[in-house]
């Protein structure tokens, strides 16, 4: 059994996912051979699942798994956290702007956490993006109470029974991450955070801040509050 579960939510990154590949199967191959990479294929219409495969071609420990139609983002993580076979489960954005070079550090201040928390140590995005961001922040701030450096940094490290004990709202909407920190808080984990390093996006384009995103994650913070109240 893989000691490490690496999942990867991609939809429409047929030009980032053979590089995020070989990425993991550097860095995460350095910590030893007991890992998986999962590739969840959020319903893509540009043969990102074609190139995964392609990219794994004789290395049985990267698997993908695909959804028939876009779900959204929650949905590929939940997807992923539900194939995960490891007792360490880290999901990383599939668009190429991390590195599993930062995993070992997630790893070592795992300690007695229930999961870790990246932060961009600098975000490489165009400032729509980073003032969107912070916007969001501030909004689960003020609706659930906690304060988290970088709640939407996709890069995050968790104990498998943090993330599989829990029945998820998050669907298309982008509040999977908050609640992740809200339910798992709630069960009583703890966290810690450490500072990830963030890549400019060398193709593709993100969906992240498409009207019907933001308004699905509005109304999911909303549920997610009402049902932790």
């Amino acid at each position: 059994m893989p000691q490490i579960s690496v999942v990867f939510p991609c939809h429409n990154e047929a030009e980032n996912v053979a590089a995020v590949i070989a990425d993991a199967q550097q860095h995460v191959g350095a910590l030893g051979d007991d890992y998986e990479i999962l590739i969840v294929d959020d319903g893509s219409s540009d043969g990102t699942a074609e190139r995964a495969r392609a990219a794994a071609a004789g290395d049985d420990r990267v698997r993908v798994v695909q959804h028939p139609t876009n779900l959204g983002y929650g949905h590929a993580l939940r997807s992923g956290f539900a194939a995960a076979r490891a007792p360490l489960i880290c999901y990383v954005d599939g668009d190429g702007q991390f590195s599993l070079a930062d995993l070992p550090r997630l790893v070592s201040a795992l300690d007695t956490h229930g999961f870790v928390l990246g932060y961009r140590i600098q975000r490489a995005d165009p400032a729509h993006r980073s003032l969107n961001a912070r916007l969001w922040g501030l909004v689960v701030r003020l609706v659930m109470g906690f304060k988290v450096r970088d709640i939407d940094c996709g890069f995050k490290l968790f104990r498998r029974e943090v993330v599989q004990d829990f029945e998820f709202i998050a669907g298309r909407g982008a509040v999977i991450s908050a609640e992740l920190v809200a339910r798992a808080t709630h069960a009583g984990h703890t966290y810690t955070e450490v500072g990830v390093h963030h890549y400019p996006r060398t193709a593709g384009d993100s969906s992240g801040n498409s009207p019907l995103v933001v308004l699905n994650s509005f109304a999911d913070i909303a549920r997610l509050r009402w049902r932790l109240r």
